[in-house]
């Protein structure tokens, strides 16, 4: 059999770098929340519609919405966004940030915080400056 065919074969996969939605539409907006309700992740995620780990919510336009929301999302179709704001509705999309650079952030803030709880404690821990015009020492 030929060397080629008996190496491994290795390449690249998306699959680590990929973003990742959870869909919900907007009939399930719909039945799940009152009028002039605002309408988050935290909520979507306690009304049962989001469920799982993703990189952040796409709000889809299948069904039909009669309710005003105020709804911040990480993506929003081009009808979902039509048909909240034609309610006077807003859709708000926040920006997604992809999870490697997510983590580094959160390090580099643990590192920040770590760094200026060590000169708090040093701070504490120096003696106070002596006043001006008081002697350092009693013999002096």
């Amino acid at each position: 059999m030929p060397l080629i065919r008996r190496l491994p074969k290795r390449g690249f996969s998306n699959a680590r770098f990929a973003t990742y939605y959870i869909p919900v539409n907007l009939r399930d907006l719909e039945a799940k929340f009152e009028d002039g309700a605002q309408v988050n992740e935290a909520a979507l995620r306690a009304a049962g519609l989001a469920n799982g780990r993703a990189d952040g919510i796409k709000i889809l336009g299948d069904g039909k919405l009669t309710k005003k929301l105020h709804v911040e999302a990480s993506a929003f179709s081009a009808s979902a966004r039509q048909a909240i704001e034609a309610l006077g509705g807003t859709a708000e999309a926040k920006p997604h940030i992809p999870r490697g650079v997510r983590k580094q952030r959160e390090a580099e803030a643990r590192k920040a915080a770590a760094k200026a709880a060590a000169k708090a404690a040093a701070q504490v821990a120096a003696p106070a400056p002596a006043e001006a015009g008081t002697p350092a020492s009693p013999g002096a």
